[in-house]
């Protein structure tokens, strides 16, 4: 039976912490694949107790969610776009394409990086296009148990 998730993107659904962003660059058990102009690191992550995967206030006035496992974050370097109008849609771009086809990885406890490798700007049907080629490469890799060697980021 597949669970299907809702549409949307929440805060706990993006990685904020710092220590979880240097073990993703650190590379000592995160992968990288591309797919032009985009590039993804991913990193497993622990799996959730169970019952951990929703999310509500302890005196249950609002309803629990379900949330995903799978985290991620976006970067647009500042050296592909000066200006931050270009960045932000960019990951505009990116950020929608992931929050509709978050279904693809979301029962998967992994962590993802998107990264933008270009200095240009793409229609969002490219971008789309993209991030769903990546997120199914990164299911199948997942599902096989990550048999490829760790990816150095230096």
């Amino acid at each position: 039976m597949s669970i299907t998730y809702p549409a949307t993107l929440h805060k706990e659904e993006r990685i904020c912490s710092h220590k979880l962003i240097d073990a993703i660059f650190a590379g000592n058990k995160s992968r990288s694949m591309s797919a032009f102009p985009l590039r993804v690191v991913y990193m497993p992550l622990e799996e959730p107790e169970a019952g951990d995967d929703t999310h509500g206030d302890e005196d249950d006035r609002q309803p629990k969610r379900l949330l995903p496992k799978a985290k991620m974050l976006i970067s647009v370097p500042k050296k592909h776009f000066k200006r931050a109008v270009k960045r932000n849609r960019v990951k505009r771009q990116v950020r929608e394409a992931y929050r509709k086809n978050k279904s693809l990885i979301a029962d998967k406890a992994v962590a993802l990086a998107f990264i933008w490798t270009d200095g240009q700007l793409y229609d969002s049907k490219v971008v789309e296009d993209r991030v769903v080629n990546l997120l199914t490469r990164v299911r199948e890799k997942l599902e096989r148990g990550l048999a490829d060697k760790p990816h150095n980021h230096g």
